[in-house]
């Protein structure tokens, strides 16, 4: 399986303020095909295709598998690579895998996580969110975003990844992925929890690099975490989910400050 994260592009740069333009190199965000698949009592079905940035292949299809709630603790042996940008999840025999929850060779955009759904009804809604304990300062929050940048050393030199990361309740960061796509980067992270068997992970939260739309906030939630923060701004369905989902939705934010759209409770504003 190919691991590179990043390709190099001849361009012309064109420099308004001098009137100019030099030749040169500029490095680009790599996106493939991941065809997943599933090997199940002997039989191996295909999955799904999503378009990806190469790397961390095996805790993409777990993590994707998992928020579809396709897959559940202990029934992973393990993953293989039979070719180039396919990626096979072993289960353990006898386990309970429903194909037909996967009525049609399902394409996920770098953009969409949840294209190719053909009706409402196949969209995985989790339960709520069990986390009576959880408290986050509120400075181990705007201190956040700083530390996501910091990491991200392949958007540093691309421009042209997003960025999901989870913290714990003191705002140290435990594990951070980089995609194209922004929910390829969770699935990435929730693969790896599951693959470390901290799931449901009610003890730490999330961190997304864009904006939190409905299926970011579906995959946190399927992951049983408490908290979901974006830099930018949630839609109108993620809020609604959040709220069904008892899942505290932080957007907006920044070093200054944050709005909390529900479940105010989790994070002490105290000043």
């Amino acid at each position: 399986m190919k691991s590179s994260k990043k390709a190099s592009s001849l361009i012309t740069r064109f420099q308004v303020s001098q009137g100019s333009s030099i030749e040169g190199e500029d490095w680009v965000a790599t996106e493939e095909p991941l065809e997943i698949r599933v090997n199940v009592n002997g039989q191996e079905h295909g999955i799904a295709i999503t378009m990806r940035t190469p790397g961390h292949d095996s805790e993409l299809a777990i993590g994707f598998l998992y928020s579809e709630a396709a897959i559940a603790k202990g029934q992973v042996t393990g993953t293989s690579s039979p070719q180039t940008n396919q990626l096979v999840v072993h289960l353990r025999e006898q386990t309970e895998f429903d194909v037909k929850k996967f009525s049609r060779h399902v394409f996920t955009s770098s953009s969409c996580g949840v294209c190719g759904k053909t009706t409402i009804d196949q969209l995985t809604m989790p339960e709520p969110v069990q986390s009576d304990s959880f408290l986050l300062q509120h400075e181990a929050l705007v201190s956040a975003p700083t530390r996501l940048r910091a990491a991200q050393a392949t958007f540093h030199r691309t421009g042209g990844l997003h960025a999901a990361a989870v913290f714990d309740q003191s705002g140290n960061m435990l594990a951070l992925r980089e995609d194209v796509g922004r929910h390829n980067a969770v699935d990435k992270l929730i693969g790896s929890l599951f693959m470390q068997s901290t799931l449901p992970a009610n003890d730490i939260w999330i961190l997304v690099s864009g904006r939190a739309s409905f299926e970011l906030v579906q995959k946190a939630a399927m992951a049983g975490l408490p908290l979901l923060a974006a830099i930018g701004a949630p839609s109108s369905l993620a809020v609604e989910l959040a709220q069904k989902c008892r899942m505290t939705l932080v957007g907006f934010l920044a070093s200054d400050g944050f709005n909390i759209y529900c479940e105010h409770q989790r994070i002490k504003l105290d000043v």
